[in-house]
């Protein structure tokens, strides 16, 4: 495989990956972690849309690397430079209690919210002012699982690759466009002009999801406004959409978690949007 020799935990490569942990080295570099061989192996076969590979370095364990051939050659072949490392290295470099043996060193793969428009398209989940960064990754997760066409955070929302959040997508990072730093008044206004009836989700809204679906208006393209963890969506956030909607509580549950919600939500428009499967 024309792996090199073990990395040294002194290494500049080792302590550049480290610093990654921090916010503003990512900004500076403009680079981020994906860990685990899920994470690894969607990187080694992402190019952004320069055409250029996203994966850019990868450290493994000698029992990783043998376990997970594939992945260390698709990296290879991507023109990742891959490093042996010990599992102290990758404990050093790792933001998780046990490390799966493979950390990337990815660019960033974030997508211009022109080129999100640009592309009309048919279910988008917007995440206003979400700061948990499990709940953005699972909630991208969600999005990628319905077939939505992309994700965008708002300039208020968490840091889209923020340790947490690559994890929690389990993977799903690499499959949509994502746009950050939208600004949720730009990002409502752009999805409109393009074709989006706009959605805001919301506990307490005034629609009912079960009454949109029966009234059979959820079949075009569509924008989902999914708010804070804590306190959902301010006022002027909800006045921006066409229509505030609640996923009903039919048993005694108080209330669904943002993410679950959000999972709910991009079903019934994915579902809304497909055309009935023929009795045959």
């Amino acid at each position: 495989m024309g792996i090199p020799e073990l990395i040294s935990p002194r290494s500049p490569r080792v302590a550049a990956a480290r610093r990654l942990a921090r916010r503003n080295f990512r900004g500076k570099e403009r680079r981020f972690i994906a860990e685990g061989p899920q994470a690894v192996r969607e990187a080694a076969g992402h190019r952004g849309g320069d055409g250029e590979a996203t994966l850019v370095e990868l450290f493994a364990t000698v029992e990783a690397a043998e376990r997970y051939e594939a992945i260390i050659d698709a990296a290879l072949a991507a023109g990742a430079r891959v490093h042996l490392a010990d599992s102290e290295v990758l404990a050093d470099v790792s933001q998780t209690v046990t490390p799966q043996g493979l950390i990337g060193v990815c660019r960033f793969l974030d997508s211009p919210f022109e080129s999100v428009l640009a592309a009309r398209p048919k279910l988008v989940a917007v995440l206003a002012n979400v700061r948990d960064p499990g709940n953005a990754g699972t909630v991208l997760r969600c999005a990628d699982a319905a077939g939505a066409d992309a994700v965008i955070l708002t300039d208020a929302s968490v840091d889209l690759y923020n340790p947490k959040s690559v994890r929690a997508s389990v993977g799903s990072l690499f499959h949509l466009p994502v746009a950050v730093g939208v600004p949720v008044e730009q990002a409502v206004r752009g999805l409109r002009d393009a074709g989006s009836r706009i959605l805001a989700a919301d506990g307490a809204g005034e629609d009912d999801l079960d009454d949109e679906l029966d009234a059979g208006i959820m079949g075009g393209p569509t924008a989902w406004v999914f708010g804070n963890e804590a306190w959902g969506l301010p006022e002027e956030t909800r006045a921006l959409a066409d229509a505030v909607v609640r996923v009903p509580i039919h048993g005694k549950a108080e209330s669904l978690n943002l993410a679950t919600a959000a999972a709910v939500c991009l079903y019934a428009s994915a579902r809304a949007q497909r055309p009935p499967r023929s009795a045959g």
